[in-house]
């Protein structure tokens, strides 16, 4: 199957890049050619080269090896988007057009290069000077079996370019060993290449094949995915990072929530929570299925409103929140799983993890101290009970009262001391059913 004849459906895929960049080693690199242009910040070009990329020296070759390797890196979806042409420029005189042709003079024509050094040019916002890198490359694409296994003969070869942009910086000032003078003074600064900001690759490689209706685009700094270069250098239909579309559902929410919530991070805690279980749940189904490569779940104002219903938010702002989703996501609905902050979660379930720690540690002091307490009384009371039950010696007895009184300790809290017609009298409540014993002698009449 050549040109993707499935179309324009079929999702970028690791072991597709993997299997491109795994190339990239001198024993099995093909790169062919390689083109550059180097602009300075008033967007003049300084200097321009084509070179046959297997003759360059190994110093040399690694080094823009790497910077090949680089721009097919990072995450699906977030680094690395598969981006589709806008209908018109498939037609003659479209940007896809024209990039075929680049493809097919394999960078050995001047003058459709210098067309590409003046689209970036033109449309690239960049403060500072930067290297526009072009490398191509043909690869005899192996046959596979169903398990994997190679097979020696070819399926097709996927022709291709790759395109970075890397911003050229002075490198730092510091102190090293100046040979000419034979002293250690100031070293002497120049401007170094850095890793690519934002590249491109022409054609797409889905499933193992050619696919002209789109480029496989990186951008280092996921928050911003440069929409207005993807749309007017490109010529394709901009979508959003997964960063981005994080970024833009959480403000979307927290600025309706606001007026009213005065903790909107953690109402953003529960939101997130909810969807990374519909994501699971939904990830789970698919396995069951045995779908090796499920179709991501997207997000809805169904959803939507089941998910803010939950986290009780009230109908009115549930339904702001519909329509503003409606309205900044018209292009394209995000991936649920792209909106799920899973650091986040995991710090407030450490977050409430630590609280119930701390909460049940005081509750353990506050038993710890009434259980004390209960013992320090229990204790009291048992000493008090053993003295009021040993036996007294009547000649010590006689030398501190003259009455000795022993009964039970809950008892003895009911006795009072009053003076009746000059003379003190010990009173003792009884109950009905209560016996007094005198000196040994249990008297009913009293």
């Amino acid at each position: 199957m050549t040109q993707n004849q499935k179309g324009k459906k079929d999702m970028l895929r690791n072991k597709d890049i993997l299997e491109l960049k795994r190339r990239f080693k001198k024993e099995s690199c093909t790169i062919t050619r390689m083109s550059g242009c180097y602009v300075n910040s008033d967007k003049d070009r300084v200097v321009e080269f084509n070179e046959n990329f297997l003759n360059l020296e190994d110093e040399e070759f690694y080094k823009y090896l790497e910077i090949a390797k680089k721009s097919l890196s990072g995450t699906i979806g977030n680094n690395l988007l598969k981006l589709d042409f806008q209908k018109n420029e498939e037609e003659p005189g479209g940007k896809q057009q024209y990039l075929l042709g680049l493809r097919e003079s394999g960078l050995k024509n001047p003058e459709l290069l210098s067309h590409l050094y003046d689209i970036i040019i033109d449309n690239y916002d960049y403060v500072g000077n930067y290297l526009i890198l072009v490398f191509h490359d043909a690869y005899d694409v192996i046959t596979k079996t169903n398990d994997d296994l190679k097979i020696d003969e070819s399926e097709e070869v996927f022709t291709y370019m790759i395109c970075a942009i890397c911003p050229v910086n002075l490198s730092k000032p510091g102190l090293g060993y100046r040979e000419d003078q034979n002293r250690i003074g100031a070293r002497i600064q120049d401007w170094v290449v850095g890793v690519p900001d934002v590249s491109f690759m022409f054609p797409s490689f889905i499933d193992r094949s050619t696919d002209i209706h789109s480029i496989t685009y990186y951008v280092r700094d996921a928050k911003d995915s440069h929409r207005e270069f993807i749309e007017t250098a490109l010529g394709c239909g901009a979508k959003r990072t997964a960063t981005e579309e994080k970024r833009a559902f959480h403000s979307m929410v927290k600025t309706a929530i606001a007026p009213y919530i005065e903790n909107t991070d953690q109402v953003m805690i529960g939101i997130q929570e909810c969807l990374n279980e519909m994501v699971e749940e939904n990830e789970a189904a698919m396995e069951d299925l045995i779908i090796v490569e499920p179709e991501e779940l997207k997000l809805d104002t169904d959803i939507i409103k089941e998910v803010l219903t939950k986290n009780e938010i009230p109908d009115a702002t549930v339904a702001a929140i519909q329509e503003n989703f409606k309205e900044e996501f018209s292009d394209q609905p995000p991936v649920i799983k792209n909106l799920v902050d899973e650091k986040a979660i995991e710090k407030n379930n450490k977050e409430m993890k630590e609280i119930r720690l701390l909460d049940e540690v005081a509750s353990l002091k506050e038993e710890l101290t009434q259980t004390k307490q209960e013992n320090e009384e229990n204790k009291e009371k048992i000493e008090t009970l053993v003295k009021m039950e040993e036996p007294v010696d009547p000649e010590k007895a006689k030398t501190w009262a003259e009455v000795f009184l022993r009964m039970k300790p809950e008892k003895a809290s009911q006795v009072k001391s009053e003076t009746i017609d000059g003379k003190r009298y010990i009173l003792i409540p009884l109950e009905e059913d209560e016996q007094i014993n005198l000196n040994g002698v249990i008297n009913t009449e009293l």
